[in-house]
């Protein structure tokens, strides 16, 4: 039997890396001071803590494929129009352009209207919210924009709101998450 001196002595590298070898009294003989191996010795790896890649594929939980090709709940384009008019009309009546104003504005209205549609709890729709403001003097301007959608299930929802002295443009594009 191997004393847990000589264990220490014999296999140090082991010890280091976090690795237990256990042999038996089958498994080595000793002759004259030196250990020789019978079959073969195993080692065992071990981890005092579980690796973080370890605890989240236990946490992560797979779900099968529903194969549903189309949506339960059509998006509501007109309800969807009346948030537009009503957040856009609420937060830039009678408002003078300003560059710097306008630019926080894009910002601050694109987060509003998002958050007031995600309440709507469509599921499985993408939204993609897009705010232009830009200043009225004289000039025209065409804003386009292309999308590869399906046109059965996808779907975009805009509302322009003018006023003297500059313009502003919301679009909430929808587009299903097969």
């Amino acid at each position: 039997m191997m004393s847990a001196l000589g264990k220490d002595k014999l296999f140090p590298a082991l010890k280091k890396r976090g690795s237990v070898c256990s042999p038996s009294n089958h498994e080595f003989r000793q002759k004259e001071g030196c250990w020789r191996f019978k079959h073969s010795v195993s080692t065992v790896s071990h981890a005092d803590e579980p690796s973080q890649r370890d605890e989240t594929s236990r946490l992560t939980v797979r779900m099968e494929n529903t194969y549903q090709l189309g949506p339960t709940k059509h998006f509501p384009a007109t309800t969807v129009n009346r948030i537009l008019e009503d957040v856009l009309t609420t937060y830039l009546q009678g408002a003078e352009y300003e560059p710097e104003f306008c630019r926080q504005m894009t910002k601050t209205i694109s987060e509003v209207i998002k958050a007031r549609v995600k309440e709507l709890t469509i599921p499985r729709y993408k939204l993609i919210v897009t705010v232009y403001i830009g200043q009225r003097d004289g000039q025209s301007i065409h804003i386009g924009s292309r999308c590869l959608w399906d046109p059965q299930n996808d779907t975009v929802s805009s509302y322009t709101f003018k006023n003297s002295t500059f313009f502003a443009l919301a679009n909430v594009y929808a587009v299903y998450f097969e």
